[in-house]
């Protein structure tokens, strides 16, 4: 993985990204209006608004990211999502772990406080995630990069 995969940086956005940024930021908004009105479910996986704060921006951020059962009340999200970079949210939440919240259709955001699994625990986790849904074990195939999977507990 280079340094820039690791941390985040990138290169200033030429006009192909800032429109491919634009429309990942507006499909953002119409699913979670989605979730909000109708409930969390796309393509057989559920779904939540994850709750960060920009780590540059500092600008309040809501991202719709599927989610599995972690046990205990909690949830597990992958930073997929292909590319060889992680999605910003992740780094959103890294930066700012204070910050975050959840919420899942028909209730309020409650905050969470996010824990990187490594080791075993994400091994175990893994397999949770994609013996619920084999494709993200397909996407993981074809990525150069390895997929932080996140557990979200409830404050």
């Amino acid at each position: 993985m280079t340094s820039n995969q690791q941390t985040g940086n990138r290169k200033k956005p030429g006009p192909l990204t800032r429109a491919s940024l634009w429309f990942q930021r507006r499909t953002n908004v119409k699913t979670n209006e989605k979730i909000r009105r109708k409930g969390g479910k796309i393509m057989g996986m559920d779904l939540l608004i994850l709750h960060t704060v920009g780590r540059r921006s500092g600008q309040r951020r809501e991202s719709p990211v599927t989610w599995f059962d972690g046990g205990d009340g909690t949830r597990l999200i992958v930073a997929s999502g292909g590319g060889s970079r992680h999605p910003d949210w992740y780094f959103n939440l890294v930066a700012h772990p204070d910050e975050t919240a959840i919420e899942i259709h028909g209730e309020s955001a409650v905050p969470a406080t996010p824990q990187v699994l490594e080791g075993a625990e994400r091994e175990q986790a893994w397999q949770r995630i994609t013996e619920a849904q084999p494709r993200y074990a397909k996407y993981q195939k074809k990525s150069d990069r390895r997929y932080p999977v996140i557990r979200l507990t409830p404050r």
